[in-house]
């Protein structure tokens, strides 16, 4: 299936089962967890069948009894996908007669699953009475959706199809809000996930997310490895993540399972324990963590005696913790092994903090680890639309006295009037710079013509308004600034497709409702009587 195939079946997957729960009493948030439990179900079938007809090609022939051994869970394993119990089967339950409770089928299914693997007990979501209608009003939710996913270009996708739409249906969800409850940090654009991969090539040894959400690093971590490496996946790395929210939780195990990616997922709150005692022993740290959280406990023993704080905790003027985006970072530089590289995004106030932060920030441009920030512009998120920007170590860099600064903020493809990413163009030559700068040669179509223009000679130079590579001597002339518009210049593009005036009302209602509350505050104020 070509990846034009794919694109098109993950849009009438989505456009069918979203017109199912436009027409049902679910919230999307309501809808989520039993809809990505059918994907797995569905792909865990396709995979078990998969695996089943190589393995009866291949299995071993007892020369004694002139028989084929039976294939264990290990093989199936081996082939990367589930052994399946055949009341788990998503053949067996397209096919229960309409008499039979669907529901209670669908599960038992999920039971038996987590009865074979011991990661994933208690993951599994088992609420598909919530599918089923209260009464002969109400359409069988649950039974459309079943059919949807066994249509014939569905049981006959194989490879990574539904690991690409169990992403695709995340991505989705997270864009209709289904992640409120849980802070909308479960999934992080692709786009910013592919250039954190494609600078850092986690191609090896021990991969970290300690805010994993629902575990889009691993995936696309693993995809950089089929694409690029000559390796299997679960042979190459090995991967562990960290997540606070349970049901986020829930979900990277799931996406975790229907990648066939092996790995270890806590259910922590990363910043008062260290669950897989990776502390200095990471090839690669990802991560998307919760933004300028105020909420950690300064007095917290684990935290007390942190490690991984080499230069303490950003305390403020009264002992506390106003603002912990410099613990993620002392976190993610402290997880690495002497080798080690970093991508993370960050909170764009985070390369200018001041007060204790800067005083952090200065130490950590001392260690000469930081390779990289890059400038990220507005709208590249679905649940907000501020900018951010990504930061990346390298312990083992050659440039230790210098770091590379790119500012792209005017780098984008607009894919609605709230919503930007990076074209596969764009991807390819911002991945360039980062190989220019580490002396490799960059992987670039002849065609690129974003990449021509701006390096024409195939070689990296500073571009005004976009690259810079910058001294530890000029970062601290420039206080210790690790924002790149302070480096690489400016180069002014009007957005000639902005809306301004949907812009300018939306500003208007803002302002109206600040004057009704200040109006209301002052009534009450007036009111009072002492």
């Amino acid at each position: 299936m070509t990846q034009n195939n794919i694109k098109q079946l993950e849009i009438e997957l989505w456009e069918a089962a979203d017109e199912l729960r436009a027409n049902s009493k679910l919230t999307a948030g309501e809808y989520k967890d039993p809809l990505l439990g059918l994907i797995l179900l569905r792909f865990a079938e396709n995979k078990f069948e998969e695996a089943k007809a190589t393995l009866a090609k291949t299995l071993p022939i007892n020369p004694r009894t002139k028989q084929q051994r039976e294939a264990t869970k290990d093989d199936y394993a081996a082939m990367g996908a589930m052994y399946l119990p055949e009341k788990a089967r998503y053949s067996y339950l397209a096919t229960l007669p309409e008499a039979e409770d669907l529901a209670e089928a669908v599960n038992t299914a999920m039971k038996l699953i987590e009865a074979e693997y011991e990661d994933l007990e208690g993951i599994l979501p088992k609420n598909f009475h919530d599918l089923t209608p209260e009464d002969d009003t109400d359409s069988n939710l649950l039974a459309n959706l079943i059919r949807i996913f066994n249509s014939d270009s569905v049981r006959n996708a194989q490879g990574d199809v539904f690991g690409r739409v169990y992403e695709y249906f995340l991505m989705k969800l997270s864009m209709m809000g289904a992640g409120a409850q849980e802070g909308g940090e479960f999934f992080t654009p692709p786009s910013l996930v592919q250039l954190i991969v494609n600078f850092i090539q986690p191609n090896h040894g021990i991969i970290h997310d300690p805010a994993c959400g629902s575990g889009g690093m691993f995936v696309q971590t693993a995809y950089f490895i089929k694409n690029h490496e000559n390796k299997k996946v679960n042979e190459a790395i090995k991967v562990y993540g960290t997540e606070y929210k349970t049901g986020t939780t829930k979900l990277a195990k799931m996406n975790l399972a229907i990648h066939g990616i092996e790995g270890k997922i806590a259910n922590s709150n990363s910043f008062y324990s260290d669950p897989h005692e990776l502390y200095g022993k990471c090839d690669f740290v990802m991560a998307n963590p919760p933004f300028n959280v105020d909420k950690v406990d300064a007095k917290n023993k684990f935290l007390a005696e942190d490690k991984r704080l080499p230069f303490g905790a950003p305390l403020t003027g009264k002992g506390t913790i106003g603002n912990a985006n410099y613990l993620w970072i002392q976190y993610f530089m402290s997880y690495l092994n002497e080798t080690g590289r970093a991508g993370f995004v960050m909170a764009s106030s985070a390369t200018d903090a001041g007060n204790a932060e800067k005083r952090i920030r200065e130490e950590l441009v001392k260690t000469g680890n930081i390779s990289c920030i890059v400038s990220i512009g507005n709208n590249f998120f679905y649940t907000r639309s501020l900018p951010c920007h990504l930061w990346f170590f390298d312990k083992n860099k050659k440039h230790k006295d210098s770091i590379l600064m790119i500012d792209a903020r005017n780098v984008y493809r607009k894919v609605s009037t709230t919503l930007n990413d990076f074209s596969d163009e764009q991807l390819e030559g911002l991945t360039a710079i980062m190989a220019m700068y580490r002396g490799e040669k960059p992987k670039v179509s002849k065609d690129n013509a974003w990449f021509n223009e701006h390096f024409p000679d195939g070689k990296y130079r500073d571009v005004e308004g976009l690259c810079k590579i910058v001294s530890l001597e000029e970062v601290a002339e420039q206080d210790y600034s690790l924002t790149p518009g302070r480096y690489v210049g400016v180069n002014i593009e009007i957005d000639m497709d902005f809306d301004y005036k949907g812009r300018m009302k939306e500003l208007h209602s803002e302002l109206a409702t600040l004057n009704a509350e200040a109006n209301e505050l002052m009534n009450k104020i007036q009111g009072f009587e002492l």
